[in-house]
């Protein structure tokens, strides 16, 4: 079994079916109804129904039932098996404990911005700002109506991260682009690239 699922789609599907039986349909259902289409993609109806099918040959698992088709299409009632409730509570455990080693693009361009003139990474840095401004609205306003609603407080624990997350970068995005607008960092592309090949192993 690996240490880690194959994707974040594979834990919120099996933590639907350990809380019962369900056909692939209604697991995308829930996922937009619970407003967790904001932390896996769901956008593809197929993308679930392939999922499941790894978890089916993963023996992780299995058909309880197919209802015959009517008016429409037949469907196929699926739930975890002993070893799918196994696999979740062990990936659960890494997941939340040990931070993965991830490549978010946002970095990797950021690694990579000295190549660009500095008013050029200013002025795209600047049109950042605001789309995380307005993702971080929108999780307090989520927030906000979680609370009204009188809903636990775990139900939405990852608006909470995700608008962690946007203040923290807010707050490093404004500072770095104030301090592209001062002068007080730069760069010259050129001289960035004959640096790096000073820099480079024989």
């Amino acid at each position: 079994m690996n240490l880690r699922p194959r994707s974040p789609l594979v834990m919120v599907l099996l933590a639907l079916l350990a809380e019962r039986p369900m056909h692939p349909y209604r697991m995308q259902q829930l996922i937009k109804s619970r407003r967790k289409d904001d932390v896996v993609n769901v956008a593809r109806s197929n993308s679930v129904y392939q999922v499941i099918d790894r978890l089916l040959r993963d023996e992780l698992v299995r058909v309880r039932e197919t209802h015959p088709a009517g008016t429409g299409p037949s469907r196929t009632v699926y739930e975890i098996t002993p070893k799918g409730r196994t696999a979740f509570d062990d990936w659960m455990g890494v997941v939340l404990a040990e931070p993965a080693r991830e490549f978010p693009e946002f970095r990797a361009a950021v690694a990579i911005a000295g190549i660009l003139p500095p008013e050029v990474v200013r002025g795209h840095l600047a049109r950042r700002i605001p789309i995380l401004e307005q993702q971080l609205a929108d999780a307090d306003e989520t927030s906000a109506t979680t609370t009204e609603l009188g809903l636990p407080r775990v139900l939405t624990l990852e608006n909470e991260h995700k608008a962690a997350l946007a203040r923290a970068e807010l707050d490093w995005l404004r500072g770095v682009v104030a301090d592209l607008e001062s002068g007080t960092l730069t760069w010259s592309p050129d001289a960035l690239v004959a640096l790096s090949d000073r820099l480079e192993p024989e």
